[in-house]
């Protein structure tokens, strides 16, 4: 989760909205990513969108059986049917993410009816600096 958070600053520094996240495969970071919305102009440049792009290529596979997704904050409804689709068998999370969370928070696409996948889902990991640079981050956009 560490890695997810560096991600996430890098994303504060370009003036993204700070989340991060990092695929693990087998001990190792495949895949990095951190939200690129603005600079991509780009709605779908979510952080576990790129990470996941980016460990399928690493690993010359679509399939991400054998990966752990970290995340900073709780993937959104667009991120957890990424995950499904990938075949990511584990996403660990920070923050929740009461407005757009689909770990349970708003919406529950952990093991969807109808779905041969299901994502083991732990969440609350480094949770309050996950939230933390959030705050920061939104506390300085409004100018508080």
């Amino acid at each position: 989760m560490h890695s997810a958070l560096a991600e996430a600053e890098a994303a504060a520094q370009e003036g993204e909205v700070p989340v991060g996240a990092v695929i693990v495969h087998q001990g190792r970071i495949i895949g990095r990513g951190r939200n690129a919305r603005e600079r991509l102009g780009d709605p779908t440049a979510h952080a576990e969108m790129v990470a996941i792009t980016a460990a399928a290529s690493a690993i010359g596979d679509w399939r991400l059986e054998d990966c752990t997704l970290y995340v900073t904050l709780e993937p959104c409804p667009m991120c957890m049917g990424a995950c499904l689709n990938a075949r990511v068998p584990r996403v660990v999370y920070g923050a929740r993410e009461p407005k757009a969370g689909a770990c349970g928070s708003i919406l529950d696409l952990r093991a969807p009816p109808g779905f041969n996948h299901r994502v083991a889902v732990a969440g609350g990991v480094l949770a309050e600096p996950c939230a933390e640079i959030l705050v920061r981050f939104f506390r300085a956009r409004r100018g508080a």
